[in-house]
């Protein structure tokens, strides 16, 4: 059984429980990040502790932990554990409310470690389905733990027999998945979203690595772009570089992984294992 920690408390999983008047249960107020293990240690650990400080002050919580505290409390998580490699979710949230609404400073901090699921093989081999749904993110820049935007669209996704959604505005730009980033090669360029969205960490990871290989633009990516590309890709934490080779009802290029993402996905394990992440600044 996993272990967690729960406000100071290190417990297996089916006995881990917060107040039902803490915030993140009432009004879905809290912020979190989430990481993956490789060779069994949190990659870019402190980026990620970086982005969790910045998306709880921007939803309005006191953040009272030093980084190297967290950092502490991650790592003592992970030895409770056993997988042989791991998700590590870290939550803030709202904490208790007498009136139900506000804030009152006291948020309870949570970190969950779970096996890191397989993705399936055949997404990297021929690539994925996505669709587009015009949507964004409450708060550009925060991981906040509502979710029912992201889940509506997967849900619509699924249904459409596509894996990922991928939010646009009446405007024409795209901005992001649900959980992911989403980048393109057109003209020779790798483009990418830079306005309107959740920075992650893995595509920060992918441009530095990108940008030894080819040219990197981050601007505005306007839909009809996006259909026209030679290629599509999107990037999570979980997912790595997962091809995309059809976006709503069109085919992305010949309908297979694209060279520049193949080549991406090949240079990607090795540039992991020596990659020193840039501290986060949103």
């Amino acid at each position: 059984m996993d272990i967690y920690y729960v406000e100071g408390k290190f417990v297996p999983s089916d006995e881990a429980v917060i107040p039902v008047n803490d915030l993140a249960i009432l009004r879905g107020l809290g912020a979190f990040d989430f990481m993956r293990t490789y060779a069994g240690k949190p990659f870019c650990l402190r980026a990620h502790l970086e982005r969790l400080e910045a998306s709880t002050r921007k939803i309005g919580l006191q953040f009272p932990w030093t980084m190297d505290a967290l950092a502490q409390l991650v790592m003592e998580t992970l030895s409770r554990n056993s997988h042989k490699e791991s998700n590590v979710r870290i939550i803030v949230t709202g904490g208790s409310s007498p009136d139900f609404m506000n804030p009152r400073g006291n948020p309870r901090l949570i970190i969950m470690v779970s096996p890191l699921p397989d993705m399936p093989s055949e997404w990297y081999s021929n690539g994925i389905h996505v669709i587009t749904q015009i949507a964004e993110r409450a708060l550009a820049g925060a991981k906040s733990i509502n979710y029912v935007q992201a889940s509506l669209a997967l849900e619509a996704a699924r249904k459409r027999g596509a894996q990922e959604a991928v939010y646009t505005i009446p405007q024409g730009l795209v901005l992001e998945g649900t959980t992911s980033n989403i980048f393109a090669v057109t003209a020779g360029s790798l483009i990418t979203p830079g306005r309107g969205i959740l920075p992650g960490i893995t595509r920060q990871v992918i441009l530095d690595l990108a940008r030894s290989l080819f040219s990197v633009k981050i601007r505005d990516v306007f839909l009809s772009e996006l259909l026209e590309a030679d290629e599509v890709f999107i990037c999570g934490t979980n997912k790595g570089i997962v091809p995309v080779v059809q976006v709503d009802d069109t085919v992305i290029g010949n309908g297979k992984p694209g060279p520049k993402t193949r080549l991406l996905i090949q240079s990607f394990p090795e540039f992991v294992r020596t990659y020193d992440a840039p501290l986060i600044a949103l």
